[in-house]
């Protein structure tokens, strides 16, 4: 990709959570931006959306949409990325995709920047970005694996509502209203009530009886961390918050591992923000973690069933780390000197 010292940026689903956060991101953090289009269905042709004090015009997507684009963000689905992100790479751009479309493609680099940025290349045409658990449990594996050499990851996982899209937020939102006015609490996003409740269910359920969320996990981290020997048993758990995602994570290492030891390593990492005073009540909260660039990383403690082991908790805004500010931290190390 050749450097310049601005860049002509897309955002294809501008007008999704996921989207409407990459614009903030990129305002935010002042990414070189030349000129800026917002791409969505037909539908949200004529909205407007903010950025960098001006009105973004919303426009159609389309597959000449990208001529002239250095680098577009996709977050619009894997069906919309299967149909527009081949056309936007045909026109000369780099496409950071959100969704799963190209996630597990040999030739497709996997990437979180804190993890791997070293697969994306130089010459990449799309480059994924990873599952919102997938992605703040890898920030937190990384040094470990580097430093121990994992065997083993047993992770459940306590995922916000968000992940399911704005529905799923005004979902929550209406049951919780309904039940504590003595209403019937319908469910239409997910299939059974979600307020007050936990759903031990996200994505299709497959033959083997783990869902596709968790089998994400699965092959997602062994790509990332580039070692198909580790073995991930995860759970996946829908639970009634409305933003960031949680994980208890259980690792078992080749060699000894202590919690002090680990407490120390994390401390000292780039994205990772350790928590960890259970004498003060002091740990990772989901409310702490919104809006927020950490993985955020305490309940650290050794494993006392297992030896070589240790168990933490890990807590991270699923929209913001784990998806949007991601992708543009993707698009920021394509435009650094290297």
């Amino acid at each position: 990709m050749v450097k310049k010292d601005q860049y002509n940026v897309a955002v294809a689903g501008a007008t999704g959570a996921v989207g409407r956060k990459m614009l903030e991101i990129l305002e935010q953090r002042k990414f070189p931006v030349a000129n800026l289009k917002a791409l969505a269905s037909a539908r949200s042709v004529g909205q407007a959306l903010p950025f960098n004090g001006n009105s973004l015009a919303v426009e159609e997507l389309k597959d000449d949409s990208f001529e002239g684009v250095d680098i577009a963000l996709f977050s619009a689905g894997a069906g919309v990325s299967h149909q527009f992100a081949p056309a936007a790479v045909k026109s000369g751009c780099v496409v950071i995709d959100n969704s799963s479309a190209f996630r597990m493609e040999p030739e497709v680099p996997l990437v979180v920047p804190e993890v791997n940025p070293d697969a994306i290349g130089d010459n990449p045409g799309i480059i994924a970005n990873p599952n919102c658990s997938t992605i703040q449990m890898v920030v937190a594996l990384k040094p470990i694996h580097d430093k121990y050499k994992i065997k083993r990851v047993v992770v459940s996982t306590y995922q916000s509502v968000s992940g399911s899209g704005q529905k799923a937020i005004d979902e929550l939102q209406n049951q919780t209203k309904n039940i504590l006015a003595g209403k019937a609490a319908e469910p239409d996003v997910y299939p059974h009530q979600i307020a007050f409740n936990c759903l031990p269910h996200i994505d299709n359920f497959l033959d083997s009886g783990y869902t596709k969320e968790e089998m994400k996990m699965v092959n997602e981290t062994q790509k990332i961390l580039g070692d198909s020997s580790i073995r991930i048993s995860p759970t996946t758990v829908r639970v009634p918050v409305f933003y960031s995602h949680s994980e208890s994570i259980n690792v078992e290492t080749v060699g000894p591992i202590n919690a002090k030891e680990v407490r120390e390593l994390l401390s000292g990492m780039d994205g990772i923000c350790v928590v960890d005073n259970p004498e003060s009540n002091e740990y990772p909260l989901a409310i702490d973690s919104e809006g927020r660039d950490e993985v955020f990383v305490g309940r650290i403690r050794d494993d006392i069933s297992c030896e070589n082991a240790i168990n933490f908790w890990v807590v991270s805004d699923n929209l913001h780390k784990g998806a949007a500010l991601n992708a543009v931290q993707i698009a920021e190390y394509l435009v650094k000197p290297r």
